[in-house]
């Protein structure tokens, strides 16, 4: 199989595969979807896996941010992977991963994701699950309720991108939120161009929201602000909709404000979808992450990464003021032994305590790293 990327007038060769793969694809899908695709095709991130001329297999690097404790991480985010039916079963999916995560590695990304459809593929070649897209259902009427100010908000469009990208990073950079992704601005300029949602700017939040498939609720995509006030007016925004929608289908974190403004609050039924994440530069995504304040931990670790020799082998891990440091050190018969997996989970917040249980983690003093990695990632954003 021949992997490379896809020049744009190929990309029509990925709707049959599409459709074999997930289900026919309709004509005004495939247009949005190519219109969407074109950010990553100029970039050459859409791959393909060719097989005597056929595309038998696809795959996309999304060049993206993810924030952990206020610091935003380069990041690979893969989507769309595909492999024809009749090819399954044939270590297709896995040549085509491995060649994603060199690709990753080239293109300076520390860290990847990505949403699975198969969990077994994936770990087979060290992601392991991490975070989730949570969406909980709120009456609109709870929201109609919420008090709030007048504050200046206006209609946002494609020439707004890099504005609305600059609004969410600074909101999530002050919240020291971990596992939300950055759009980068081309990216940004196509999803604000498509008319597909309705979306809002105040100085320091944004919201994107559009009627579900039934016309009797509503669905916040995103909802972000850095004050109190810009928060209660976008989801007032929303409450105001409350004669005509029933409900609030709402993306949101597992803390998000809004579920401590609410007045009424008793059972909450919560979708989550998971992802999963794979560290590709295990020294450069430690020094790119931010940590909690006033944690200070230390530990020698031996890394196996089989896809990602350089990850492998003796290493120091320090942990103090916000920061961290992964650099070569000498043998260590006491180091903890943890492999892709374990330090995809380990770097996500997962306890030492858990890890050790499954055994994605074994051996040595690993106890101080639990604080210095907590984290609840989140996304709020499906790729």
């Amino acid at each position: 199989m021949e992997i490379r990327a896809l020049r744009p007038d190929e990309f029509d060769g990925v709707r049959d595969i599409r459709a074999r793969a997930f289900g026919p694809v309709p004509d005004e899908a495939w247009r949005q979807r190519i219109r969407r695709a074109q950010p990553t095709l100029e970039a050459g991130r859409n791959f393909a896996g060719f097989d005597r001329g056929e595309i038998i297999a696809t795959g996309t690097l999304y060049d993206m941010t993810q924030w952990w404790h206020g610091r935003a991480v380069s990041l690979a985010g893969v989507s769309g992977i595909t492999v024809a039916p009749e090819q399954r079963g044939r270590g297709v999916g896995r040549e085509l991963m491995l060649d994603l995560l060199e690709r990753a590695a080239a293109f300076g990304h520390p860290l990847a994701v990505l949403y699975p459809a198969t969990t077994t593929l994936y770990r087979s070649v060290g992601w392991e699950h991490a975070g989730a897209e949570h969406h909980v259902e709120i009456p609109t009427e709870a929201l109609r309720t919420v008090a709030a100010g007048r504050v200046p908000l206006r209609r946002a469009g494609p020439d707004d991108a890099a504005e609305v990208a600059a609004v969410i990073g600074r909101a999530h950079r002050a919240a020291r939120d971990c596992g939300p992704v950055g759009w980068d601005e081309p990216m940004w300029r196509s999803m604000l161009e498509s008319g597909e949602h309705f979306c809002y700017l105040a100085e320091d939040g944004f919201l994107a929201y559009q009627w579900n498939d039934t016309a009797t609720g509503l669905e916040v995509l995103r909802l972000v602000a850095s004050s109190e006030r810009t928060l209660r007016a976008l989801w007032a925004l929303v409450g105001s909709g409350s004669s005509t929608a029933e409900t609030v289908r709402a993306c949101v974190g597992p803390f998000d404000p809004v579920l401590w403004l609410l007045r009424e609050r008793e059972t909450e039924y919560v979708h989550r979808s998971q992802w999963m994440l794979r560290l590709v530069d295990a020294p450069a995504a430690i020094e790119a992450r931010g940590y909690p304040s006033g944690v200070t931990a230390g530990a020698s670790l031996l890394i196996d990464d089989p896809q990602l020799p350089a990850n492998s082998g003796h290493w120091r891990l320090e942990i103090k003021d916000g920061e961290g440091r992964l650099e070569r050190a000498a043998e260590n018969a006491d180091a903890v032994r943890l492999g892709p997996r374990g330090l995809a989970a380990l770097y996500a917040g997962v306890p030492v305590a858990t890890l050790r249980r499954t055994g994605l983690l074994q051996g040595g003093d690993a106890d101080a790293l639990s604080p210095a990695f907590a984290a609840t990632p989140f996304t709020l954003d499906y790729f």
